[in-house]
């Protein structure tokens, strides 16, 4: 099985670079977008349903924002749309489906890089977040939460570790956040788990020359329950094509869906 989790900043700009083609000869079996900014009437069918593919998404309310889809090869059993928050479901930030014993989610961890006001939401995010991971943990079901979290964890997850302490993206509290859903909760960062000493970026600003000297941060990922973690085979970062800011992070599980 695989599954490919890609932040498109744009679903349309994302297409007229050749998303639609990539999704073509991915040979993905799920695939969670983020960022649509995209209302569910700007979607072309092909939006919908790429090759055929089944779709599910939570478009933002606010106009060119955010938003979430998730793309299977079969159809799902059951799909849940929003966390069941108005204040969160709004900007369009969780899609779930699932496919018999398996759950996979498309996430948009908000970002608090615009305001102080957008960290602080970051933080309220992360609080009502927390809970969730928990309970769906103890479920026993297997999962997989794909998407931008917007959270660098440790110093290899980031070129310029030193110089962005005190940005959002690699604050202590955030850090700390993401460190407590691993070793409290459970939860597998299966790519640093697979390569613990490959950097795996997966963004880059648009800044400078960040891309070229690949001056990046980890901040896709794909965290998953320790019984799915443990059929993972391999991943990579998708870069022959630049579809947006973000690389699409491919992983084979040894699982059938």
């Amino acid at each position: 099985m695989r599954i490919i989790t890609a932040n498109v900043n744009g679903i349309r700009s994302a297409y007229k670079k050749g998303f639609l083609d990539y999704i073509a000869q991915s040979q993905a079996d799920i695939i969670c977008v983020q960022e649509l900014k995209a209302q569910e009437a700007d979607l072309s069918p092909e939006m919908q349903a790429p090759h055929g593919m089944h779709g599910v998404w939570h478009c933002a309310q606010k106009r060119g924002y955010s938003g979430v889809a998730l793309y299977s090869k079969r159809q799902p059993d059951a799909v849940q749309i929003g966390l069941g928050q108005p204040e969160f479901d709004s900007e369009g930030r969780y899609v779930r489906a699932d496919f018999g014993n398996l759950s996979v989610i498309s996430l948009y961890l908000p970002s608090g890089t615009s305001a102080e006001e957008r960290q602080a939401y970051k933080y309220q995010f992360l609080d009502a977040f927390y809970p969730i991971l928990a309970e769906l943990i103890a479920t026993g079901r297997d999962i997989v939460v794909c998407g931008d979290w917007n959270i660098a964890h440790q110093n290899i997850d980031i070129k310029n570790w030193k110089g962005n302490q005190k940005n959002s993206g690699f604050l202590p509290e955030e850090r700390a956040w993401i460190g407590r859903v691993i070793a409290d909760l459970g939860w597998v960062d299966t790519w640093r788990t697979l390569y613990p000493d490959v950097a795996g970026y997966t963004w880059w600003s648009n800044r400078g020359q960040a891309y070229a000297k690949d001056v990046g941060w980890r901040i896709d990922y794909q965290m998953t329950t320790p019984a799915l973690a443990a059929t993972a085979q391999a991943a990579h970062v998708y870069k022959e094509t630049k579809f947006s800011d973000h690389a699409p992070l491919v992983i084979d599980y040894d699982y059938s869906v």
